[in-house]
């Protein structure tokens, strides 16, 4: 199985997934982003080299469905995944690939209001305060929110919770399932 953890950057994922993976039984956590961090290590770089981000090539969602569905054969159990998916073509890709492997998901995204995520992405101490990448996806996160993704998903709101809430509460979600 695999528990999809979406939400915008500075939702918590990844502090999350760590949390998450210590309370569910025989769990890895897989973060998608080295798939797409070793299609951009490729030189000379691949066509559209100005791409703003390596979702859009199109390698990058097979290659996620691939690894993942390989190293669960491998491994067994379930993978945590981390990963920021806001264009719904894309998730419909990911989400169809894995099921086509018979690879069950858990789509959950971490949610929270805005003025919490900057607040979040304005105190980080490893990416650096306001940060401009992770800022300019605050808006297309919203118009993927109201348009399909908080339909796509279970929506864990943690504006109040700490990532040891959150993941309480999607452990608890998946193993009761």
């Amino acid at each position: 199985m695999i528990v999809w953890l979406n939400g915008t950057h500075g939702a918590g994922k990844t502090t999350t997934a760590a949390l998450v993976q210590r309370l569910i039984p025989d769990s890895r956590v897989f973060d998608a982003e080295k798939v797409g961090e070793t299609l951009m290590d490729i030189r000379p770089k691949l066509p559209g080299a100005g791409v703003d981000n390596f979702q859009h090539w199109p390698p990058w969602r097979p290659l996620v469905v691939e690894t993942a569905r390989r190293v669960l054969d491998f491994a067994g159990g379930t993978l945590v995944m981390p990963m920021t998916v806001l264009v719904e073509r894309y998730w419909r890709e990911i989400s169809t690939g894995l099921a086509q492997h018979g690879v069950p998901v858990r789509h959950f995204v971490l949610h929270a209001d805005p003025a919490t995520l900057r607040e979040r992405i304005a105190g980080d101490t490893v990416i650096g305060p306001d940060s401009p990448f992770r800022l300019a996806y605050l808006e297309p996160y919203a118009e993927a929110a109201r348009t399909w993704l908080h339909a796509a998903a279970e929506v864990v709101d943690t504006t109040h919770l700490t990532p040891a809430e959150a993941a309480r509460r999607i452990a608890t979600a998946v193993v009761k399932n």
